[in-house]
């Protein structure tokens, strides 16, 4: 049956502060060395005490923003002022890099070649300095956003993923994650300028960029991976296209059109989650394939029919906000489609929250409820972001 605005707005505001945040408050919080631990068991039992340190910036900025646009509520403003203070003291290497993971006391465990963790603990310590009014804060959001800026996007910085003579390659995951960290510094701190360029004059550049190298209209598909120039490359890794992160770069797209009034964005944004819709929905059982091949070749990851939580959450929010620009009922019968689904399947109405993985058919590979990939960012994002889109009156949603 068809949901209103009205009963969805209270579905997802149901299901962010009765169920899934409470779960994590109880227990994924860690009162003895503080941050988050995210390695729970379906009940919340945890399975691991190792922490991930880009689970430290996203769940920082959950509650952080939680506090600032839901209410001022102290235990949120604990929780995020927790996570903030877990990377200041044990978040980075003596040369300033941040971990990957760590112990639960903070000792390092592992170091990756990827700056994620940095561009999530600039939009964590963003807010935490908005909520706050901590210098501190805002001065690291600031340096952790040039970091993430600098190893990304300088030559050589970045150790390469294969031998950059043999096969040079670029991937679409530094410009959408560039751009979704943008426009939270800007939320937070204002459109200041790094690097010689506002935020506003990066999300330009990124989108331009996975606009002219990414982009593939005569396939109608958006690419994960691409040559420097563009072009195609022609192996596993090359033809490997991800449904649910190119759903999530259209709507951080969409929604910069709409927050700046600019409908050439807007209407970027609704082609890629049209293509990638069809590339990516399993029309035989529904949900949302992780992997596909752009020339419908077999994949070679074995999880490459699985359903994650995380694509399901991206296109939940990416149709609900391309019905709200566009009006078009293909995309009010979308959102139904993937919401009904979603909660069908991931939410777990006996213990709470969602599994993360499931079987092509929806039932559940495994019953955790978090890990290093998996902790309070995805979902209650999903939530919290639909909630506001749905409850808005006239004026335009202030961030993503």
């Amino acid at each position: 049956m068809r949901k209103t605005p009205s009963e969805l707005a209270a579905i997802y505001r149901r299901t962010l502060l009765d169920d899934v945040i409470p779960f994590w408050m109880r227990h994924g919080l860690d009162p003895v060395h503080g941050g988050i631990l995210t390695a729970l068991d379906r009940d919340g039992t945890l399975l691991d005490t190792d922490k991930s340190i880009w689970g430290q910036g996203r769940t920082g900025w959950m509650f952080g923003t939680l506090h600032r646009t839901i209410e001022p509520r102290a235990e949120w403003l604990e929780a995020s002022r927790s996570c903030v203070q877990f990377l200041r003291d044990h978040g980075e290497d003596a040369g300033g890099k941040l971990h990957f993971t760590v112990t639960r006391e903070g000792a390092p465990l592992r170091m990756r070649r990827y700056v994620y963790s940095e561009a999530f603990a600039a939009i964590g310590n963003a807010v935490f300095a908005k909520i706050a009014h901590d210098g501190r804060a805002a001065e690291d959001a600031v340096r952790y956003f040039t970091a993430f800026i600098t190893q990304n996007f300088t030559a050589g910085l970045m150790p390469a993923k294969v031998d950059s003579e043999t096969r040079p390659a670029k991937s679409i995951g530094p410009l959408m994650i560039g751009i979704a960290t943008a426009q939270e510094m800007r939320v937070n701190l204002g459109d200041l300028s790094v690097l010689g360029r506002t935020c506003t004059e990066w999300i330009d550049a990124w989108i331009d960029e996975i606009e002219r190298d990414f982009l593939k209209p005569d396939e109608k598909v958006l690419m994960e991976t691409v040559s420097p120039d563009g072009s195609l490359i022609d192996h596993f890794d090359g033809r490997t296209i991800n449904p649910g992160h190119a759903i999530e770069a259209a709507w951080f797209i969409m929604h910069e059109g709409r927050t700046r009034g600019d409908a050439r964005k807007t209407k970027l944004g609704l082609t890629i989650l049209d293509w990638m819709w069809e590339r990516g929905w399993d029309k035989e059982l529904g949900g949302i394939f992780y992997f596909r091949d752009v020339k419908g070749l077999p994949v070679q990851e074995y999880w490459h029919d699985m359903k994650f939580w995380w694509p399901h959450n991206e296109a939940v929010i990416a149709t609900l906000l391309a019905w709200k620009i566009s009006g078009r009922e293909i995309w009010r019968e979308r959102h139904q489609l993937v919401h009904d689904w979603s909660f069908r399947h991931f939410a777990d109405s006996e213990q709470g929250e969602w599994y993360g993985y499931l079987h092509r058919d929806g039932t559940p590979s495994v019953q955790l409820k978090g890990n290093m990939w998996k902790g309070p960012f995805h979902l209650p994002r999903m939530l919290w972001y639909c909630l506001r889109l749905l409850e808005e009156k006239e004026e335009r949603l202030e961030r993503f």
